[in-house]
């Protein structure tokens, strides 16, 4: 069956708040990207996404696995980082995480969703943390482990906690971060594979690999019902398909359901144009 996705603007400033079982995710700081002067300066910084485990996933057994799996696993226990700014956001970047109630030495794990200067230019605020930087995964300390991520073999690190390999933006070892459970379904952070909505004008003018990166913006849309950018709010995801009996499309959310207009959703900007999938 053919259908037409369209994504929905969050509205509301940094901090959001998605709670869940057995993560929750915040949207620590929104990341940006400001024209500045003439020659095509900008001035800009990531999105960074704090990802908390509840009790009940931290007290969690693991089954014995590779050592790499399970080293992943047991990092994802406490409370998990994806991205973490440029070092010109250092201060902002406590002040939030202090907000949330987590100091830098509570944090087991940072995703870096590509080794740009925007995205992880405050790895050196986690040195007791577990760091997994576009596909490169190792332990405190600087023990590198194999761990086997592939765009076919995503890796587990809790139940409903993935990271995808999503290549594309700055090259082939792109990851993403999918968090399933939340309250609005499916959050995917996904680094710059979306600069921010409605960037279809000009992410392929900044990606290493356009032909990958569409590939992997499809991959995300066909999962996620709210997707983290890089570089603007967070916008939700509408997929809308046909009714032969109808005149338009019918929106559904993430279980298929068709939407109620009496059932309560988040307030959201006016939509983004759609996209045919």
């Amino acid at each position: 069956m053919s259908g037409v996705v369209r994504t929905e603007r969050l509205r509301g400033e940094a901090p959001l708040r998605l709670p869940g079982d057995p993560f929750s995710v915040v949207v620590l700081l929104r990341g940006y990207v400001e024209p500045e002067g003439v020659g095509g300066a900008v001035r800009a910084d990531g999105s960074v996404t704090l990802i908390l485990p509840c009790a009940s996933s931290r007290l969690q057994p693991r089954p014995e696995s590779g050592e790499a799996k399970t080293a992943l696993e047991e990092a994802a226990r406490g409370p998990i980082l994806v991205d973490t700014g440029g070092p010109w956001a250092r201060e902002r970047l406590l002040k939030a995480l202090a907000e949330q109630g987590v100091a830098p030495a509570n944090v087991t794990l940072v995703v870096g969703t590509h080794g740009h200067s925007d995205h992880i230019g405050n790895l050196g605020l986690f040195p007791g943390a577990a760091l997994l930087v576009s596909h490169d995964f190792c332990l405190p300390g600087g023990r590198y482990l194999p761990h086997g991520l592939g765009e076919e073999r995503p890796l587990r690190l809790g139940p409903g906690l993935e990271v995808w390999a999503t290549p594309g933006h700055g090259g082939q070892r792109d990851v993403s971060v999918m968090v399933a459970g939340t309250v609005m379904g499916t959050v995917a952070v996904v680094g710059d594979v979306f600069e921010s909505d409605g960037d279809e004008d000009f992410w392929q003018a900044l990606s290493e690999d356009p032909v990958a990166q569409e590939r992997s913006r499809k991959r995300v849309l066909g999962t996620a019902d709210v997707v983290v950018p890089g570089h603007g709010a967070p916008f939700r995801v509408v997929r809308e398909a046909w009714n032969p009996e109808a005149k338009d499309p019918v929106a559904t959310n993430e279980t298929g359901k068709t939407l109620d207009a009496c059932e309560e959703s988040p307030p959201t900007q006016p939509p983004s144009q759609g996209t045919a999938v």
